[in-house]
């Protein structure tokens, strides 16, 4: 079964804690935590007090992870700083990084998984030196930067390429897709290839609850 993780960028951060609560008692894996800078996306959105907030929420179910997505530019300076507010994982792009190798190698020494992300128009080629050594993979469906966007068409193929790239090397690394992902692409985006499902919009909004929104995308892998 493919891991869910929240995208906490579409949660009301009024009550974010009960919200991150709610998603997890329901049956998310992962919390998903956007980083922007307003340079490298049109958008600017939090820092490392945030995650460090949830932490102890995120510690309530022994198998939940924080994903930090940095969509930053220059993100080894700040590696660190979201390592200490809790990270597991910190993903960062390959757009961003002059030195990917190093970024990568910064984040695994202090005790944290790396991830890499591609934006919809890099092309998996991209990462073909660096899959060694990483142990996620993100794919954006969507143009970083905003919520609820709907899923590029193209996307899918992308995944299935990854798949086989690091199922030929024989990575363990997760593949991940953030954007666009709804109950009626679910299963097709995990017939794909994909191990790990981000979701924003899918589960924090206001024509459901948190629990029927995780239990529709669920029922949806269930059914595929």
């Amino acid at each position: 079964m493919a891991r869910l993780s929240a995208s906490i960028l579409t949660a009301d951060f009024r009550r974010l804690g009960d919200q991150v609560r709610e998603a997890l008692q329901a049956g998310v894996d992962w919390l998903h935590v956007d980083v922007m800078d307003g340079h490298f996306v049109p958008n600017i959105t939090i820092g490392p007090l945030v995650p460090a907030a949830l932490r102890p929420v995120v510690d309530e179910f022994s198998r939940a992870k924080i994903d930090v997505h940095l969509m930053i530019e220059n993100p080894e300076r700040y590696l660190q700083d979201f390592a200490g507010a809790g990270a597991d994982l910190i993903t960062v792009h390959v757009e961003t990084c002059r030195h990917l190798h190093r970024v990568v190698q910064m984040i695994h020494d202090l005790d944290v998984q790396a991830g890499v992300c591609l934006n919809p128009a890099t092309p998996a080629v991209a990462l073909q030196e660096i899959l060694p050594d990483v142990d996620l993979v993100l794919v954006m469906s969507v143009n970083p930067g905003f919520g609820r966007q709907s899923f590029i068409a193209g996307s899918t193929e992308k995944v299935a390429r990854l798949r086989r790239m690091l199922d030929d090397i024989g990575s363990n690394a997760w593949l991940s897709v953030d954007g666009g992902v709804k109950p009626h692409n679910a299963a097709e985006i995990v017939g794909a290839g994909a191990d790990v499902l981000v979701a924003g919009s899918a589960i924090f909004n206001k024509e459901v609850s948190v629990v029927e929104a995780v239990a529709a995308l669920r029922g949806a892998l269930a059914r595929d």
